[in-house]
């Protein structure tokens, strides 16, 4: 009988693991589970021979465990189906798998846009009336944490629709948490009371200010690279960017975002009001209203 693997995010694995079964005749819920220090050759041995019933099966959860070689052959050699929870499997125990069955992965979606759009997907699988703002909140709130959000459409589904982004921010009760870059776009695009705004849930959420300070001065000074480089060579995409400034594609392109609205004049000025705010929290001024003073200081 073949192994099947189940990879990826682990809710959509387990969810697309349960439903695979059930095509198969297999109810996910009449078979035993095995994981942690129950995943050894003694434990699963009784569990990977047919039963007086029929073929029969077993879930094997990977979570925490380390399969030596034995345990992978013994396994690939059950005489029933093997339906495997494997989030992130090296390159040997894939092709095992692939050798000996199936691999059904479940890549997560990690962006804001890409978790939107799973949210979105699956209120119209469960037809739950759900408009693209509030599916992009539950985005923002919950991030690539898809269980998290797919507990409050269970809870959304039991509630009369539609649901708008505030009806579901009624029902989850949580603030988006704050970005830095989105705070620094805001502020040099003029809009202070949005800069503001991502800065209190920043702080809300837990951060140390003296740390987001070291952020917004990391971040401005790949603004200040970024706008250096436009005034160089013009036009430059986020590769570029990102090979010239030594960093990863997501922050040169957001550095990218900032600096397309600022000039050397305006940059100066904005690093000598950040190294003034800098030097306030360091002398003992109270550190949210200086950071809060810089945000409107850097939308003039």
């Amino acid at each position: 009988m073949p192994i099947l693997a189940f990879t990826g995010n682990r809710f959509l694995a387990d969810e697309t693991l349960r439903e695979t079964l059930l095509a198969r005749g297999l109810n996910p819920r009449d078979l035993p589970r095995l994981g942690g220090e129950d995943v050894t050759p003694d434990a699963l041995g009784p569990h990977l021979l047919p039963s007086l019933f029929g073929d029969g099966g077993v879930i094997v959860d990977f979570e925490g465990v380390k399969p030596d070689k034995a345990l992978l052959e013994l396994l690939a050699g059950a005489a029933v189906t093997v339906a495997l929870l494997d989030e992130s499997p090296n390159a040997t125990r894939l092709k095992t798998y692939e050798k000996a069955g199936q691999v059904i992965a479940s890549p997560a979606p990690s962006k804001t846009g890409d978790v939107t759009g799973w949210v979105v997907q699956r209120a119209k699988k469960e037809k739950l009336p759900l408009d693209k703002e509030a599916a992009l909140y539950l985005a923002e709130v919950f991030g690539p944490d898809l269980a998290g959000i797919a507990g409050e459409l269970n809870k959304l589904s039991l509630l009369d629709g539609p649901h708008n982004r505030e009806a579901v921010k009624r029902v989850v009760g949580r603030e988006p948490p704050g970005d830095s870059f989105a705070m620094l776009g805001a502020a040099t695009a003029g809009r202070a009371g949005e800069a503001v705004l991502q800065l209190r849930r920043l702080l809300a959420s837990g951060e140390d200010p003296f740390k987001l300070m070291g952020a917004v001065v990391w971040q401005y000074s790949l603004v200040a690279r970024c706008v250096a480089l436009l005034q160089e060579e013009g036009r430059v995409n986020e590769n570029v960017a990102a090979q010239r400034l030594g960093v990863k594609p997501f922050p040169a392109k957001k550095a990218l975002e900032v600096a397309r609205r600022l000039n050397e004049n305006k940059i100066r000025a904005h690093l000598s009001r950040i190294l003034e705010a800098d030097l306030a929290m360091k002398r003992g001024l109270d550190a949210g209203v200086t950071l809060e003073r810089l945000m409107v200081q850097l939308s003039v």
